[in-house]
């Protein structure tokens, strides 16, 4: 892979990393769909459903199809997110409203030593995951670059048919990145530049809220691939038989 034309500003490393992700993550999603968009790998996955099939506790959405959420928790992967928290001075209520969860609960983790158990958190379909992505997007963009007004879990009206979910998805990623683009060194950082409700950007340099971004759509994408990969493989095999 060549570095011709490589950015080497703040801006410009975070902008060709988002686009070479972007990029791969466009050829991945071709092709996808609506069988293998909502498949279900094992029992118990979290996915889109329709309003009145929901059991998750938190399952939201504006219109008849809902993504599932379950109670809110601090899983292991984020311990150590918390005490970083902590060490930068946030009190526990503040932690504790951060992750929506009861102040012993914070404390717990805070208390932990030694290795985290492994998260058990539940399998995702190619649909919640996706779906996931999109309302952060645009939840992000509209409390940075938009109104900052409306609640991100009603921007997206979530459906069932893959062509349509990847063709919105797709114009809201580059809605985001065309107007991250226009950033300055200086909002870059500016702490509160975004004030997304959910999790701690208003606290963070604006910086730190797109390399989690980033981060975000990457490991996301890459799990979407390899769901796609294992559905390939098991309806080859299934055919096969």
């Amino acid at each position: 892979m060549g570095t011709a034309g490589a950015r080497t500003d703040r801006l410009g490393l975070l902008l060709d990393q988002f686009d070479h992700a972007r990029e791969m993550a466009r050829v991945r999603l071709t092709g996808l769909g609506d069988e293998e968009y909502l498949w279900e790998p094992v029992p118990g996955c979290w996915s889109l459903r329709r309003r009145g099939e929901a059991t998750t506790p938190r399952a939201f959405g504006p219109g008849e199809w809902v993504l599932d959420l379950g109670a809110p928790d601090i899983p292991a992967s984020e311990y150590a997110e918390v005490a970083r928290q902590a060490a930068d001075g946030m009190t526990v209520a503040r932690i504790a409203e951060d992750w929506s969860v009861s102040a012993e609960r914070v404390e717990q983790v805070l208390a932990h030593t030694g290795e985290p158990e492994p998260d058990r958190a539940p399998v995702t379909t190619i649909a919640w995951r996706l779906a996931h992505l999109h309302f952060h997007f645009a939840g992000d963009w509209e409390w940075t670059f938009g109104e900052r007004r409306q609640d991100p879990k009603q921007l997206v009206d979530f459906t069932p048919s893959a062509v349509p979910a990847v063709e919105r998805f797709w114009a809201v990623i580059d809605r985001w990145r065309d107007s991250v683009a226009t950033v300055t060194d200086e909002q870059l950082d500016t702490i509160g530049f975004s004030q997304y409700p959910y999790g701690s950007h208003p606290g963070d340099p604006f910086i730190d809220v797109l390399s989690g971004a980033n981060l975000e759509f990457i490991h996301h994408m890459a799990e979407i691939a390899l769901l796609r990969d294992l559905w390939r493989a098991t309806t080859a095999a299934g055919s096969d038989r």
